[in-house]
């Protein structure tokens, strides 16, 4: 069979002259996104059980989210490089088989080996899903960037929501394992379905408005030109400071609350009636997912490097509460909300922000190079059992807390003039491109 290019399937299956062809794919991404969302969300709730199970440690087992996020990150560059030369379709395919073996093999898992062999799967399999569908939303909404890649990513942040409790009761009431294969086998089943429907833009979409607070090149970088930019960089050790803070929040709020002793303290908030940690956990999934696309929102409107600075000092406020206050059950769960519902924006504003600087044609790629940051971010997890054991939580906060502050200085005093003054020098190259091209006509 003569293989026919991606473009050409692009051409036939999703013509860009359906107006609603990107609100669908926009949909079929955030179901995409949903349903890898507890390989990183419902984690936390998993890690206890194992421990009581095999005695391995929780820094053994947490290593093992360390290394999900790592092969989640690191290796979009590459699944990213498949996606523009297949497209979308048979990347999500693999990645919903690969989600769903290594649920399978966590099921059965009598080893660290085996533990740590399941994450490397599931990792390749989220960062199949993940940075496809968060490309495919750049380049269907050159003109909405913030808010498709925070509706997209919100998938992500707001998936686990719904399945939170029924995980928890099903662990409490059939153990940890059945959980893993019940949940595993059905989450990789919808992603395989879904990404029969996935399709890339048949041609670059245009820009339909301007918004001079929005400065967006006019040249294609490719990822290896990005990569020799200072800006890059910049959003790259942002990325890794306020990224850090987010993962081992979301990997340690289980041993947290227990540590705090509200873990299982019974709760009413918001017509809502579950144990403390439950209910921190569904909230913190809820304010992250809605979060995500709010703050891409407000981003396409005030400008990406002054919402950063909003959000993130909100995060550090978040944390100085909970340092503070956090042994009372509706502080810890209100707080870990807030946290969350500013934190998951970072999941939109960077894709969002590296799109406007790098151009459209090589989004995902360059996208997928910068959300490998995530990964970097991961190997402080294990870091922070070490220090919570060594100094206690207040220790890991102090971290968190300073990290996003510098972030927070980071995004309005450096980034916002280093992007300025590359555009603007973009834009003179640009120019002078085309009049050469006059010229030559």
């Amino acid at each position: 069979m003569v293989h026919q290019p991606a473009e050409q399937h692009a051409r036939r299956d999703a013509p860009f002259d359906a107006p609603s062809a990107k609100w669908w794919q926009l949909a079929f991404g955030v179901l995409c996104m949903a349903m890898i969302a507890n390989l990183q969300y419902g984690w936390t709730l998993f890690v206890d059980p194992i421990d009581a199970q095999h005695q391995w440690g929780r820094t053994a087992i947490q290593f093992a989210f360390t290394i999900f996020v790592a092969t989640e990150t690191w290796l979009v560059p590459i699944e990213t490089w498949f996606v523009d030369r297949y497209g979308p379709s048979v990347v999500v395919f693999f990645g919903g088989v690969m989600i769903a073996l290594s649920w399978t093999l966590n099921a059965y898992a009598d080893s660290l080996f085996l533990l740590y062999a399941a994450a490397v799967i599931g990792g390749i399999g989220a960062g199949s899903v993940y940075g496809t569908c968060v490309g495919n939303a750049l380049k269907w909404f050159p003109d909405r960037r913030g808010l498709a890649a925070g509706a997209t990513a919100a998938g992500f942040g707001a998936g686990a929501a719904i399945t939170v409790i029924p995980i928890a009761n099903m662990i409490a009431a059939s153990g940890y394992q059945k959980a893993f294969l019940v949940f595993g086998l059905g989450q990789g089943a919808v992603v395989v379905l879904l990404s029969f429907l996935l399709r890339k833009p048949s041609v670059a979409v245009p820009i339909r408005r301007k918004n001079l607070r929005l400065p967006q090149t006019k040249i294609d970088r490719s990822p290896k030109e990005a990569v020799r930019t200072p800006v890059f960089w910049t959003m790259y050790a942002m990325f890794v400071m306020v990224a850090s803070g987010g993962l081992m929040a979301a990997a340690q709020i289980a041993p947290i609350a227990h540590d705090f002793k509200v873990a299982d303290v019974p709760m009413s908030l918001f017509g809502l009636q579950m144990a403390a940690l439950t209910l921190a956990i569904s909230l913190d999934r809820i304010f992250d997912g809605f979060g995500r696309p709010f703050f891409g929102w407000v981003s396409d409107n005030i400008g990406r490097e002054n919402t950063m600075f909003i959000a993130f000092v909100i995060a550090a406020t978040a944390c100085i509460l909970l340092l503070g206050y956090g042994r009372n059950p509706i502080v810890f769960v209100l707080c870990t909300a807030m946290y969350f519902g500013v934190f998951g924006e970072i999941y939109s504003l960077f894709p969002a922000t590296c799109g406007d600087t790098f151009g459209s044609k090589y989004a995902a790629s360059n996208a997928g190079l910068l959300y490998t940051a995530k990964g970097t971010a991961a190997f402080l997890v294990p870091f922070a059992s070490v220090l919570s054991a060594s100094y206690g939580w207040s220790a890991v906060f102090g971290l968190i807390i300073g990290l996003n502050i510098l972030a927070a200085a980071l995004a309005v005093f450096v980034l916002k003039p280093m992007r300025r003054r590359y555009l603007a020098a973009e834009a003179e190259i640009a120019e002078a491109a085309e009049a050469r091209s006059v010229k030559l006509a």
